[in-house]
């Protein structure tokens, strides 16, 4: 059955701003800017502007499928507010049973090189994707903290790191060393 119309709000806070042309969603705030093109799903986006700004979403004639791209495209541009005021923290643990992996950042935060993984001579380089800056934890050893305004660079970069250390020809529930994600969040806490 399909919906005659369907909507959803969003509520945009005062020290951001919202730029919408064509469903190219551009997003400015304190710790920077991020663009999305959207024009792949086809709705109405307009931001209406007054004491608070909105953006409202429609979809009008839409299938099931169709309408819950409504709520997707709402968490994307609530991420995008929550990236350019809060930003994204991605804390990964170093974890080892016998050989210490070793972790060495490199090219000032833009990329990570990890060594004596398992043992292994092999020389593992992983760099981070655009925007996305890494460093080691002060507070707490083998902690690596990736920081950025994008959820979706930070998030495929901690993964890329994930990725790059699996455990080969090996039973995985005994050898369980890896560089594993710890916690998530923003980096300033409210």
């Amino acid at each position: 059955m399909r919906d005659i119309l369907k909507t959803e709000e969003l509520d945009v806070p005062e020290n951001v701003k919202v730029a919408i042309k064509s469903r190219l969603i551009c997003v400015e705030g304190p710790r920077g800017k991020i663009e999305k093109n959207v024009r792949h799903i086809n709705m109405d986006i307009q931001l209406i502007k007054g004491k608070a700004n909105k953006v409202t979403l429609a979809v009008w004639q839409g299938g099931r499928k169709h309408v819950a791209c409504l709520r997707t495209i709402k968490s994307l541009i609530e991420n995008m507010v929550t990236g350019v005021t809060k930003g994204f923290q991605y804390k990964m643990r170093l974890v080892y049973a016998h050989f210490p992996i070793n972790c060495i950042i490199q090219d000032g935060g833009k990329s990570v090189e990890i060594r004596n993984f398992l043992g292994e001579k092999t020389v593992r380089h992983v760099p981070m994707l655009e925007g996305v800056l890494i460093s080691e934890s002060k507070a707490q050893k083998d902690e690596l903290i990736l920081e950025g305004i994008d959820i979706n660079n930070v998030s495929q970069s901690a993964a890329s790191i994930h990725g790059a250390c699996p455990v080969r020809n090996k039973d995985i529930r005994k050898f369980l060393d890896g560089i594993y994600v710890s916690e998530r969040g923003t980096i300033t806490t409210d």
